[in-house]
């Protein structure tokens, strides 16, 4: 019996296709939908242009820059300082000053109260790295700190040469003098300690210089117990309280594809890895707006896990993987040479 022509086209077009059936279409229109709607709300695209422009945060004023690796609360980190190419000491006047000289939008500080009720603007818990003097900061009236050389330990070659030393004889400042001479900048004050008195100490020492503290221009990080003290009597201010960052940073990676915001990032702050900017849904037009309608602060940082260089940039090529579009906070550690780097270049 042979084949028809029938029969061998038959052939070649293969079996009888099956029917779709009703619930595999409807499975594939709603995956179908959801997969624009995902995409379409997490588009930075469609999302308005944020408000204003970023601000950069001097981490310390105009710092000397270190080494980080391996270094634990109690490292002496002026020891291990870079090659200089300024004479500027950490959280000094002067050194807070250049910062906004270089384009810092918001200078950072530290605090810690002394013996006599006063609070000394200085970094570390004890006089012993970076000064001629000994033990902790808070066993010292403010009179005394003041004939300390706060540039006395800072060596880039393992102690051959102190090329700072005898050029901070009296410039630790007490945190009066620098709302006196800053009270007009946007000041962002690290508490070192996690007792609230010393957010106490600092909301006096606002009022006694006729400054509301209790505007967006100023800024407080630390443990959570100063931190909820600012929050109480300063709302409008920024609190920042690193574990609870966190907390918000991780929700929003988790949950911020579907567009619910996460409670734990309201009136909080979101805190972005340079290298890790593709995991933030939305960013960064997106991920900006969802933040301005919760009160929530975006914060840039370098890259994750940066062990040798610090939370903030360090290097000016860092500055071209920061979006046009990013308007919030860049934190920095050289504002000596990433501040001037944005500035627009004369014709």
């Amino acid at each position: 019996m042979t084949k028809t022509d029938d029969d061998w086209a038959a052939g070649l077009e293969g079996p009888t296709k099956k029917p779709m059936k009703r619930g595999t279409k409807i499975f594939l229109w709603v995956f179908a939908l959801l997969v624009a709607w995902f995409t379409l709300s997490n588009a930075t695209w469609l999302a308005p242009d944020p408000a204003g422009k970023r601000t950069l945060i001097a981490h310390r004023g105009v710092s000397q820059l270190f080494d980080h690796t391996g270094i634990g609360r109690d490292t002496c980190t002026a020891t291990r300082i870079r090659a200089l190419e300024n004479d500027y000491i950490e959280n000094s006047l002067p050194s807070l000053k250049a910062a906004i000289g270089r384009d810092a939008g918001m200078v950072e500080l530290d605090i810690a109260p002394t013996k006599d009720g006063h609070l000394a603007v200085f970094h570390d818990w004890t006089l012993d790295c970076r000064t001629d003097g000994k033990g902790e900061i808070r066993d010292h009236a403010m009179a005394d700190l003041k004939k300390l050389d706060i540039g006395y330990g800072y060596t880039a070659d393992g102690g051959k040469t102190y090329p700072l030393r005898g050029k901070g004889v009296g410039m630790m400042p007490d945190f009066d003098e620098v709302l006196a001479q800053l009270g007009h900048a946007s000041l962002l004050i690290n508490f070192k300690s996690p007792d609230p008195k010393e957010a106490e100490m600092v909301l006096a020492a606002f009022a006694r210089a006729g400054i509301d503290p209790n505007v967006p221009r100023f800024g407080f990080y630390g443990k959570g117990k100063p931190i909820a003290v600012i929050r109480e009597k300063a709302p409008k201010a920024w609190a920042m309280d690193p574990d609870s960052a966190k907390a918000c940073t991780k929700d929003y990676i988790k949950y911020g594809w579907s567009g619910w915001y996460p409670p734990s990032c309201r009136n909080n702050t979101i805190i972005v890895p340079l290298d890790y900017q593709w995991a933030f849904w939305g960013w960064p037009k997106r991920l900006q707006a969802r933040a301005a309608a919760h009160g929530t602060r975006v914060l840039l940082v370098g890259n994750y896990g940066d062990k040798a260089n610090g939370l903030g940039l360090h290097d000016v090529r860092q500055l071209q993987k920061v979006p046009a579009a990013f308007t919030g906070f860049v934190w920095v550690e050289d504002i000596y040479n990433i501040g001037p780097a944005l500035r627009p270049r004369q014709k």
